[in-house]
């Protein structure tokens, strides 16, 4: 973990813009990117999980579980190994309230989205000084996609069915 704070310090302090620079930026970038999506993933899991422990726990008459908090580190899939990504922790605590509003249904996906992606941006243009920002909760965007496309199939096949011209001979 100290190994993964020294990383991120080292890569957000390079001034120079060399390629060598960029690539480290970019890879950064890649560590920043899962660390976001996975901590906001956590804000909603961990919440679903601490509501369920709050209903109990007032049905039982027992005192108020702690609220969940986040950690300024992730453990991240790199090809055959696994390595510890860090991000400040301002990032963290709004990326894992986001994943929390999120669950409890105060934000919807594309204001969410909009709102990791605002985050994301921060973090690629101040922190990384990268040319294009990484895209930020990449898997919730193609859910939405989904299922504006099956939308549009299911209404498409609706006003078909309607229409004499549609049918075979």
């Amino acid at each position: 973990m100290k190994r993964a704070v020294a990383a991120y310090e080292k890569v957000t302090s390079i001034e120079s813009d060399s390629r060598e620079a960029r690539s480290l930026r970019m890879r950064m970038g890649m560590l920043c990117r899962a660390h976001l999506d996975k901590t906001f993933i956590a804000g909603a899991e961990q919440t679903a999980a601490w509501q369920e422990l709050v209903s109990l726990s007032l049905k039982a008459g027992k005192p108020m579980p702690e609220a969940p908090t986040p950690s300024k580190f992730q453990k991240i899939r790199t090809g055959d190994s696994d390595v510890y990504a860090y991000l400040p922790e301002d990032y963290v605590i709004e990326a894992f309230g986001l994943g929390a509003r999120y669950q409890k249904a105060e934000l919807p996906a594309p204001k969410a989205i909009e709102a990791m992606q605002a985050l994301a941006n921060q973090i690629s243009r101040y922190d990384l000084r990268l040319d294009e920002p990484f895209q930020a909760l990449t898997f919730l965007r193609e859910e939405l996609a989904e299922q504006a496309a099956a939308e549009a199939a299911e209404h498409n096949e609706g006003q078909n069915a309607g229409d004499p011209s549609s049918e075979a001979p």
